[in-house]
């Protein structure tokens, strides 16, 4: 799923961009495959090209082997030349709002510095957050100097 939209240059997104995220994460999840948890997680990144990239949950009998929503959103996107993460939206189909885990905050962090993270629960309840507030002091690619 992709999609081309504009930002705000504000770095708050646009109403109706924030309606295209939740609607793809939403759809997204659908889509997941989760024999084993029965959790399906959609995620819909937007990167500053202005194209949004779905993905969804995939599960695998070695459950090392899964790879979360919001990682095959970003991998997605990656695969097509982007690199600047400007938003996320997380859907779930539950009442619980769902969190990005660990790996996933991680690698938002490799494409944004920080950047909106919308969560949204199966009532369509939606959360805003940031990055920075999921990852505080978070590790980078600058990081990494001049190896």
């Amino acid at each position: 799923m992709k999609q081309k939209n504009q930002l705000l240059k504000t770095e708050t997104l646009e109403t109706q961009v924030l309606q295209e995220l939740i609607d793809q994460a939403q759809a997204a999840y659908r889509q997941a495959y989760v024999p084993y948890s029965h959790y399906p997680v959609g995620a819909a990144a937007l990167f500053a090209s202005g194209v949004i990239y779905g993905g969804c949950n995939v599960e695998n009998a070695s459950y090392g082997l899964t790879v979360c929503a919001e990682r095959n959103a970003i991998f997605q996107a990656v695969a097509h030349g982007e690199r600047e993460l400007k938003g996320i939206a997380i859907a779930v189909p539950t009442d619980v709002f769902p969190s990005p885990c660990g790996a996933c905050r991680q690698v938002i962090r490799e494409f944004a510095v920080d950047c909106p993270v919308i969560l949204i629960n199966g009532k369509g309840k939606t959360k805003v957050t940031r990055l920075k507030t999921l990852l505080p002091d978070a590790f980078g690619p600058e990081f990494m100097g001049d190896l």
